[in-house]
């Protein structure tokens, strides 16, 4: 099936009008890889580098390869017990085992890919949660500890545990040799169809109760199959993918939708793009595999354009792809300017399989959009109430209210149907949480999170506004704005700054130069605060709850200060959302008057806090 690349809302709406089963002939994960094997056998699907020095080594899978250890996956986990209704838990990195542990979990059953990073006592919940029959994990690594953890799961939860196995032997199955030991033909009938579960992907950050998100197979095969029609690829193009399996950027975006057409994949390592040596030779790579596109974040974009090129030939790569934070205008322009390669914007959900809208390749970018939503589909902004969208008041065009979205991307919910209240809706909605406007062409825009908005007094202040103005000085590399807690207007803006290498400025002189374009005079910063690094989530978000935490502590130990007889040591916990304070008081007064005190001067700030006394 021919699929043409788009240029306009136009080019989609003409999609629209043929059947979608005509227009997207297979049903499942599986037959995309079924399909792909029979077009492209004999052409590479994968290529994973095992070091980050350039002619080192790596292995290539062909996607008749691909297939085959995907369908011996399958019926190994078939023979371990798992059914069309079980999960396997899955901890490793993106390297060719993980693929096929993914794709063959989905035929066999279910997967549950799993952040490797997270603490052995929240992966043990999401692996009871999911009620995964068996798990497959990295084996024993230097690079990569994940298998302490893994192997915890054997005696916790009695599950089997297999090692995929790279450095050294375990006292686990290897998960290779096992593969080696199935058929490479279907030995069960898989019962697979678009409507069947495909998938459990972990969200809602690394603490608190796990929130598994579920996905059919036609889930991810929309997300799949259109995504090239924007990137136009094909069976030339060469990807590098650092993102990891258990997200869905590098399972669905990146991943799947370059199997869908043929295209390569180059995987840099086990530890993708944290490793230092691949970043540093980054541009070498492209020469060696003649890479045409480049899948990152905004931080990797912004890491790249302090990478130099040197001799390095890389006139092959035609563009680079980003997503997964909104990103900044003058970054997009900067890495434009300085390469000479279109950036173009990405806006997913894991609720949604992955995507929501893709600025295609052929179409101009339009600064600050996120691109036009996927065929068949719904992307609208409605009026926000402050704790919920309103449907039936839907925002015009060029109105900002919250995202919203609809179609055959869309998930059933939430293994747990309790936490669907307010993100999916009995009609089908996803509230996507975004701020956010569609303009009259189709272009989709996100400004900000509706829950990262600051709300001073009656007014709502978009963060993406600020850090916008902030980003536009050269002395900046990465901001990031949040409300601190105040006991009259509830919330004030602040920012945190991590300015370029090598670069000096002050708060005082970064605030002067940001002021200026800050159209709304409440939204001008109250403190600027100049730091070392912005946390950051494992594929390259800004974590702002640890900046919300932060901010807190300084305000509150600010209000504190002064009180006789008493010194106060504030320390937040990230909680997610709205922070959780500690108060450690050390007590030379009398212990009642400076409770009051306390109590008097915190009364009014929205936050929780406990007193402790030393």
């Amino acid at each position: 099936m021919d699929r043409k690349p788009f240029t306009s809302i136009h080019d989609i709406a003409r999609l629209e009008a043929r059947p979608y089963h005509e227009v997207v002939p297979v049903g499942t994960t599986f037959d995309i890889l079924r399909r792909a094997a029979d077009l492209y056998a004999e052409r590479p699907a994968i290529t994973f580098l095992e070091t980050g020095e350039p002619g080192g080594p790596s292995r290539t899978v062909r996607y008749d390869e691909l297939l085959a250890r995907t369908t011996q996956a399958a019926n190994l986990f078939r023979k371990l017990g798992v059914g069309p209704d079980d999960a396997v838990a899955i901890l490793g990195p993106n390297m060719p085992e993980t693929h096929y542990a993914l794709w063959g979990a989905e035929v066999a059953g279910r997967a549950c890919p799993i952040n490797n990073l997270l603490g052995e006592a929240h992966i043990a919940e999401l692996v009871r949660a999911a009620g995964a029959k068996a798990v497959v994990a990295l084996g024993p690594n230097p690079e990569l500890e994940v298998w302490s953890r893994a192997r915890s799961l054997r005696t916790k939860l009695d599950l089997p545990v297999l090692a995929i196995q790279v450095a050294e032997e375990t006292d686990s199955p290897s998960f290779q040799k096992l593969l080696d030991g199935e058929p490479d033909s279907l030995q069960f009938d898989p019962q697979l169809a678009p409507d069947r579960i495909a998938a459990y992907f972990h969200t809602g950050g690394t603490t608190g109760a796990p929130k598994l998100a579920l996905h059919t197979h036609a889930n991810e095969v929309h997300t799949s199959w259109f995504a090239p029609c924007y990137y136009d690829f094909d069976e030339s193009t060469v990807e590098i993918n650092g993102f990891p399996l258990f997200h869905v950027a590098g399972a669905f975006v990146y991943g799947l939708a370059c199997f869908s057409v043929g295209a390569r994949q180059v995987i840099p390592t086990i530890t993708g793009m944290r490793n230092a040596a691949f970043v540093r030779n980054y541009w070498r790579f492209c020469e060696q595999y003649r890479v045409t596109a480049l899948a990152c974040v905004p931080t990797v974009l912004a890491t790249l354009l302090g990478v130099p090129r040197g001799d390095a030939d890389a006139s092959s790569v035609k563009l680079a792809l980003t997503g997964g934070s909104p990103l900044p205008t003058e970054l997009a322009q900067r890495f434009e300017e300085v390469t000479g390669l279109p950036v173009r914007n990405i806006l997913g959900m894991t609720e949604s399989a992955g995507l929501l809208s893709i600025g295609p390749t052929r179409a101009p970018r339009v600064p600050g959009s996120t691109g036009m939503r996927l065929p068949y589909s719904e992307v609208k902004a409605v009026r926000w109430t402050g704790t919920e969208p309103d449907f039936s008041s839907p925002c015009g065009p060029g109105e900002t209210g919250v995202i919203v979205a609809r179609g055959p991307h869309v998930g059933p919910g939430y293994s747990d149907a309790r936490r669907n209240a307010g993100v999916f809706t009995p009609d089908g909605w996803l509230v996507s949480g975004d701020l956010g406007h569609v303009d009259a062409q189709g272009n989709i825009f996100v400004t900000g999170r509706a829950k990262d908005v600051i709300i001073r007094g009656a007014h709502n202040i978009d963060p993406g506004m600020i850090e916008e103005a902030f980003l536009a000085d050269p002395a900046v590399s990465m901001c990031a704005a949040v409300g601190e807690p105040d006991a009259h207007a509830g919330e004030l803006p602040v920012v945190f700054v991590m300015l370029k290498p090598g670069v000096s400025a002050t708060p005082e002189s970064l605030l002067a130069s940001a002021a200026p374009r800050i159209s709304e005079r409440p939204a001008t910063p109250k403190r600027v605060t100049i730091v070392d690094a912005i946390p950051m989530t494992a594929i390259g978000k800004v974590y702002k709850p640890a900046l919300r935490t932060r901010a807190a502590e300084v305000k509150l130990a600010e209000m504190l200060a002064g009180i006789e007889g008493a010194t106060f040591q504030v320390d937040g916990e990230d909680q997610g959302g709205a922070p959780a304070m500690r108060i450690r008081v050390t007590a030379t007064g009398e212990r009642s008057r400076i409770e009051t005190a306390v109590r008097d001067r915190l009364a009014l700030v929205a936050l929780r806090y406990e007193l402790v006394w030393e």
